[in-house]
């Protein structure tokens, strides 16, 4: 009896673990690549391995506090599904807008009637949304004026929906110098956000150039190398002093007055203490 009682629960086992194994599955995946505010198209073929013909099959998507939204039902059901058929569920999804890019995973559940009882499976599907880093420079000078040292300060933002990470600079000049260090480790410069740099210079030409190589690391983690050509626009003392970038120095005329005045005193003096020795000599 009680090996007759260890062979039946053997084969409950068995059942148990067949029964594991067959059930309604995915048997294939399509997931579209999306970006920040995109959409994309979410293909399931789903199968019928168990023994009997299945009912009511639905196939849903949970996206709650993710950052999606089906267009349409986030849920698709078909009548029946035999054994041993294949059917397709698709789904239409988009991102938002503010979407991080990164993976993430959207949980589902299948559910269907296997003789008139109520089962369910569920999993999740991953997705990757991809995210490109667009940088763009810009530079802002203080008194852009030819042999005088000035502050230029440059902008660098990423208006991708990428972080780029690691970012380093290096600065090439053409037709000025640079005074402090031409190279500089900015970072992480997030999207939608920007970082500064500044660099003290001396201008020897109207018309130099700033070529500022940059390195960073995009989504993929991979080296991307942008050169940006920058020109400055620089001024001769005169028309600095025309557009009011400097004031004309009147130390100059404040010294020929101050010696006019010093003469003028010395010659005064003079006059006097020659008129009194002449009247002195008169008497």
């Amino acid at each position: 009896m009680i090996k007759v009682s260890k062979a039946i629960t053997c084969m409950m086992a068995i059942i148990f673990l067949i029964s594991m194994v067959s059930a309604i599955s995915i048997k294939s995946l399509d997931v579209d690549n999306l970006t920040p505010g995109s959409e994309g198209k979410i293909r399931v073929e789903i199968e019928n391995t168990l023994q009997d013909d299945v009912d009511e099959v639905s196939f849903n998507l949970n996206l709650v506090n993710l950052p999606f939204r089906v267009i349409g039902s986030s849920e698709d059901s078909i009548d029946e599904l035999n054994e041993g058929e294949e059917d397709d569920f698709i789904f239409t999804i988009k991102a938002a807008n503010d979407i991080k890019p990164g993976d993430y995973q959207i949980p589902y559940t299948i559910s269907f009637l296997d003789n008139n009882q109520q089962k369910q499976r569920s999993g999740s599907i991953g997705l990757t949304v991809n995210g490109n880093t667009e940088l763009t420079l810009s530079i802002q000078t203080e008194k852009p004026i030819v042999n005088k040292q000035d502050k230029v300060t440059l902008k660098i933002v990423n208006k991708g929906f990428a972080d780029a990470k690691f970012v380093s600079i290096k600065i090439i000049p053409q037709g000025l110098v640079i005074l402090s260090e031409n190279e500089a480790y900015i970072g992480t410069i997030s999207s939608d956000d920007f970082e500064t740099e500044t660099f003290d210079v001396i201008y020897k030409t109207q018309n130099p150039i700033m070529t500022i190589v940059v390195e960073y690391k995009n989504f993929d983690n991979t080296l991307i190398t942008e050169n940006f050509n920058l020109p400055i626009l620089a001024y001769n003392e005169e028309k600095a002093l025309e557009l009011g970038l400097i004031t004309k120095s009147n130390t100059p005329l404040y010294a020929s007055i101050l010696i006019f005045l010093i003469l003028a005193f010395i010659v005064i003096r003079s006059f006097r203490k020659r008129a009194r020795l002449k009247k002195t000599q008169a008497k």
